[in-house]
């Protein structure tokens, strides 16, 4: 059985949506409507036919027309064609198997049908059928998210024409090659998260945030959301925006919110774990008293939710809260 039939039995999903399909072959005989399968349908789409290489060059041509379902992104020629240039390639010929393999997964959901309907400003997370190195069930993640009128995917490539049926699965077409995101990527494309990336971002900061982040990893990051921001201002008279606040202090307090030893998912956590932060000598407490609810407890009287799970980079795994955790001083 190929690679990608075997991830698919193994992978799990972040988020759940509904069916909804599409589409248009003519039919010989009677001129109804013919829906053929994934691989079907882009070879049957001129525009896709470096998308068709691509998969026979894999070997997932023949994964790609079993049962599903699937989701796929699927890149028009000229995102390949900027994919490879953007990359020093000049032909696909050029690109290791493997490197195609694991871009190729990064644009397929398996087990799923993401209608362009389900999408909306606040977007979708959902797993990809490609695999980390960590371990069997970390699968990295795709957000699709509905932005000024298009949906676009982890904040850059957007979908040209939606809703493609084919007969084991949808097929978005989109007008670049999804990369392969770090944690960075996930927290700039997030709605939900700019606050976060404002303050990652800020200039005077002594660390580099965004060059870290994008290393190997791999990291967990417990990310506070722009609520959690705005009520760590509100609790300085002093603080109106992030740029009043020390830049030694906000450096610390981010630094409270990354630890590198290992990617750890929510299955991972436990009650009264420790979690030694990239903060030197600085550590915070899970809490899963309530297991209905999975908190942090920073030691300084102030415990977060844990709200959302499980984001899934390359390099390292997010996990969504809903306050600014705070070092002892």
């Amino acid at each position: 059985m190929k690679r990608l039939l075997l991830i698919f039995t193994g992978m799990t999903l972040l988020a759940g949506t509904s069916l909804l399909t599409v589409s248009c072959n003519d039919d010989d005989d009677d001129n109804e409507p013919q829906i053929v399968n994934i691989v079907e349908t882009a070879q049957n789409n001129p525009d896709l036919s470096t998308l068709v290489e691509a998969l026979v060059a894999a070997g997932l041509d023949d994964d790609l027309a079993t049962q599903g379902p699937f989701t796929v992104f699927a890149p028009t020629n000229a995102a390949f064609a900027q994919f490879l240039t953007d990359n020093g390639f000049n032909s696909l010929d050029e690109v290791p198997v493997d490197v195609l393999t694991d871009v190729l997964l990064n644009h397929v959901l398996g087990g799923i049908e993401v209608p362009s309907a389900d999408i909306d400003e606040n977007g979708v997370y959902a797993s990809t059928l490609l695999p980390t190195e960590f371990d069997g069930t970390a699968f990295v993640s795709l957000f699709a998210r509905l932005d000024g009128g298009d949906v676009v995917i982890n904040g850059g490539p957007a979908v040209t024409t939606a809703d493609v049926e084919a007969t084991n699965g949808t097929i978005h077409i989109v007008n670049g090659v999804i990369n392969i995101p770090t944690v960075v990527d996930f927290a700039t494309s997030s709605p939900g998260l700019t606050s976060l990336v404002a303050a990652l971002t800020r200039g005077d900061l002594p660390t580099d945030f965004v060059d870290v982040l994008t290393m190997e990893g791999p990291y967990t990051v417990f990310a506070p959301t722009n609520q959690a921001f705005q009520d760590l201002l509100d609790s300085n008279p002093d603080w109106d925006e992030l740029g009043d606040i020390n830049a030694a202090t906000l450096d610390a307090v981010l630094k409270y919110h990354v630890t590198d030893a290992g990617n750890v998912r929510s299955t991972g956590l436990t009650d009264n774990m420790m979690v030694e932060t990239l903060l030197e000598n600085s550590s915070f407490t899970i809490d899963l008293e309530d297991p209905n609810q999975p908190a942090i407890d920073d030691g300084q009287g102030n415990n977060v939710d844990i709200t959302f799970t499980d984001i899934q980079a390359a390099n390292g795994v997010v996990h969504v809260i809903n306050g600014v955790l705070l070092p002892a001083p």
